[in-house]
């Protein structure tokens, strides 16, 4: 399979015009692999040469955007930091839920007494499945 330089040119031109509707700039560093492959072209390599420089380029270009301030994405304003210092809301389960109402005993909310057999009066306990 021989490859062409329109092969590289019209990839990376297509990646390009890619890059503008997802406002990222990893497709650009795929598109300069291209640009490398082409390059690898003009200098005379094979076939198999060219996709390996292509992929190596982009692969190093990946790395070093994903490695700069533009390939992260958090927000570093004064706000978002006093945001992620916070400590975040505690998660209770079911069960501990459930425990505490036992031992405050609020038999309805812990699971224990439906709520037909307390509007009929009955006090047959139940058990729930967990």
């Amino acid at each position: 399979m021989a490859t062409s330089g329109l092969f590289w040119w019209v990839s990376a031109g297509v990646l390009i015009v890619l890059e503008m509707f997802t406002g990222t700039f990893y497709l650009l560093m795929v598109a300069l692999g291209f640009i490398a492959g082409d390059i690898a072209l003009a200098m005379g390599a094979m076939p198999h040469v060219q996709f390996g420089a292509a992929a190596l380029v982009a692969l190093i270009a990946v790395v070093m955007l994903r490695r700069s301030r533009f390939g992260n994405w958090k927000r570093r304003d004064r706000a978002g930091r006093r945001m992620a210092r916070r400590p975040r809301a505690h998660h209770v389960s079911r069960r501990a839920v459930q425990r505490r109402a036992r031992a405050g005993g609020n038999r309805r909310r812990a699971g224990i007494v439906s709520p037909r057999s307390t509007a009929t009066g009955s006090s047959s306990r139940r058990s729930v499945e967990v």
